[in-house]
């Protein structure tokens, strides 16, 4: 049988992007009349048929969801937990999801998804931070899209995000009336907008009870690639705010391998009420996101994306709520 030929083929071809082929075959705006004209006498050379036929025009209810592998984990996640309820919030609306999780490797050398180079999706959701220049590209290719748990400054891209500067402000609120004065944070503040929202809510409420921030208690998490083994100072505060649960469970049982207990010695605080700050011993005192209704969320900005296409960008903050367990320690006052 003979190789199908792909818009990557094309593009290996004429020296230039999958998304460049794609809006060329379209007739789309932003390709020159003579790269227009070499990638449709290329693609004709080659035998390309195109996989969009009137058969395929219900593709056009087909959401694919794109997420980073390095959050997609298979013992089970946040984002998987926001992707099933995704799943179920667009079928309502009878849309139906394809996932792809992205390598590193891929969205640094900008490769496009198969569901999109294959024509197989009419609009994107990319679930979990991609760098500007991925967003960018994915952008080029004109498929309505948003961004779901992150947000990126100027990227006229609609999103829907948790408010993580007032959840990180309100849980350390709740440590410092507690007794907590000396409290770190847990997670690279600068790896994504989540994160970074949550650390400055951190601070507020730090700098507003004139508290100390001090640098040697914000401890990463991750670098760009992946999780990384969290590494603490001798002199430990008396609380630390997580940037998420995951990583809040793995600071408990770090503490726990040193012989000291949560939340007798130490208290940890998360974020997301995700499945794992129950099984955690003790549970994780956190910020209950609900992925059910950001799902909701996320679907009604996407369907609205598409059916108006030129509709002003809208970025939707979603506020959660302490949920008070058993990882924190009231200190005498």
């Amino acid at each position: 049988m003979a190789k199908q030929i792909t818009l990557t083929d094309i593009a290996k071809e004429c020296g230039t992007s999958n998304v460049t082929v794609s809006n060329a075959l379209s007739d789309k705006k932003g390709v020159s009349d003579e790269l227009r004209k070499k990638i449709k006498e290329t693609a004709e050379r080659l035998g390309y048929v195109s996989s969009r036929s009137d058969a395929q025009k219900r593709d056009n209810n087909m959401v694919g969801v794109l997420s980073p592998a390095k959050f997609m984990d298979p013992n089970g996640s946040f984002y998987w937990s926001l992707y099933n309820s995704l799943v179920n919030k667009l079928q309502e609306s009878d849309h139906y999801c394809l996932i792809s999780a992205l390598s590193e490797q891929e969205e640094n050398d900008l490769v496009l998804p198969k569901f999109i180079t294959d024509e197989k999706v009419g609009s994107l959701i990319s679930l979990g931070q991609l760098s500007e220049r991925y967003v960018d590209m994915l952008k080029e290719t004109g498929i309505p899209m948003i961004l779901l748990d992150y947000y990126l400054v100027d990227s006229g891209v609609d999103s829907v995000v948790s408010n993580g500067y007032l959840g990180g402000y309100e849980i350390t609120t709740y440590l410092i009336e507690h007794g907590h004065r000396d409290i770190g944070f847990i997670g690279t503040v600068k790896s994504t907008s989540s994160i970074f929202d949550r650390y400055m809510g951190y601070m507020k409420a730090m700098i507003e009870h004139d508290l100390t921030v001090r640098p040697e208690w914000t401890i990463d998490d991750r670098n760009e690639h992946t999780e990384i083994d969290l590494v603490f100072p001798a002199a430990l505060p008396s609380a630390f705010v997580c940037n998420c649960d995951e990583t809040a469970y793995k600071a408990i049982n770090y503490f726990h391998e040193r012989g000291l207990s949560v939340p007798d010695d130490i208290s940890i605080v998360g974020y997301d009420n995700f499945l794992i700050s129950e099984i955690s011993k003790p549970t994780i005192t956190t910020i209950n996101v609900d992925p059910e209704f950001m799902a909701e969320k996320a679907a009604e900005a996407l369907l609205r994306r598409i059916t108006d296409p030129g509709c002003p960008v809208r970025n939707m903050t979603i506020s959660g709520e302490l949920i008070v367990k058993e990882s924190v320690r009231e200190l005498a006052r």
